[in-house]
């Protein structure tokens, strides 16, 4: 077999550099939206300013990124008006009490402030599902008055008068389980060894069906604990990995001899199985990347929670 980057790597390649170990995922309420535009730059401008400030739950209202950008015209690739568009995901943990009302504020605020202020764009729903936001409505009150329910291009939705034209959205929006914090860490002889690699994996993983991930660039380069020694902090530094503490903390380091930098990405999904087939694609877009001496993921045994990414696929539940 072989990487995007037509590197061969090995099964043994695979059992050497990968821990035998699994991501700790968990339990999400996601929203998918698709956004279209008259070209790529209004597209991408949207999009990026609705995606934005949203790398992880710790501090962030939301996690969310672009799951795929569409031609609008090929076979799977079409969009409602024909146009350029971009389908988006958003989660919150699903063991927030208020997670519904909360994912219903969170769309509220990014579509109304990030998309509907857009030159050219338009909103659609892109998850059928039961139960649904009536979104839509809320969002053209915006409208004073003029805003109107209409039909277009085989939707049902809203339409808002606005000085630039109007603006289109569909009517209800749909929400699902879905799944957050699938990961993985590339354990580097140098920063730019695990750059590239976490880089790598993230082009990867972003080109898998179906998944976002969330951090700059899709790349993280401060893996978290939960909790911390300041009782006003809910996640911190994990110490523990953190290559120049190594001497400091003496035998508590898990870092390897050699290791000299640590990158992560992290894949949210639709499901389990979405995050699993990304993660294995990333696994072998980063496997050939010279310098790389382990690939592994971070869990906290089960206490986060309960949906496991093995990173060796035979040990993954068949879906």
């Amino acid at each position: 077999m072989q990487s995007e980057t037509n590197q061969p790597w090995t099964r043994a390649d695979w059992q050497s550099l990968v821990e035998d170990t699994y991501a700790e995922a968990f339990r999400s309420l996601y929203a998918r939206v698709l956004v279209t535009a008259r070209d790529r730059k209004w597209l991408l401008a949207a999009c990026e300013k609705a995606t934005g400030h949203a790398s992880s739950t710790i501090l962030c209202d939301c996690e969310a990124g672009i799951e795929q950008i569409l031609d609008g015209k090929s076979k799977g690739q079409e969009t409602p008006d024909g146009r350029i568009g971009a389908l988006l995901q958003f989660h919150v943990p699903r063991f927030r009490k208020d997670r519904v009302e909360h994912l219903e504020r969170v769309l509220l605020a990014r579509l109304s402030q990030n998309v509907l202020t857009c030159p050219t764009t338009r909103c659609f729903n892109a998850l059928d599902s039961d139960p649904y936001f009536k979104l839509g409505r809320k969002i053209a009150f915006f409208g004073d008055g003029h805003q109107f329910r209409s039909e277009m291009f085989g939707q049902k939705g809203w339409t808002i008068p606005t000085l630039g034209g109007e603006f289109f959205l569909s009517r209800r929006f749909g929400y699902a389980d879905g799944i957050m914090g699938g990961n993985l860490w590339f354990l580097g002889t140098s920063e730019d060894a695990a750059i590239e690699a976490a880089d790598r994996a993230a082009q990867a993983a972003n080109a898998a069906p179906n998944v976002i991930t969330t951090f700059p660039g899709g790349v993280a380069a401060s893996a978290s604990k939960a909790g911390s020694s300041y009782k006003f902090l809910i996640a911190s530094t994990y110490a523990e990995y953190c290559p120049t503490l190594r001497e400091k903390l003496g035998a508590a380091s898990r870092v390897p001899e050699g290791v000299q930098s640590i990158m992560e990405i992290i894949i949210n999904g639709a499901s389990l199985q979405d995050v699993a087939d990304a993660t294995y694609a990333a696994i072998e877009a980063a496997l050939p990347v010279p310098g790389i001496v382990r690939i592994s993921a971070g869990n906290y045994g089960g206490r986060l929670g309960k949906s496991f990414v093995y990173l060796h696929p035979d040990k993954h539940p068949v879906a």
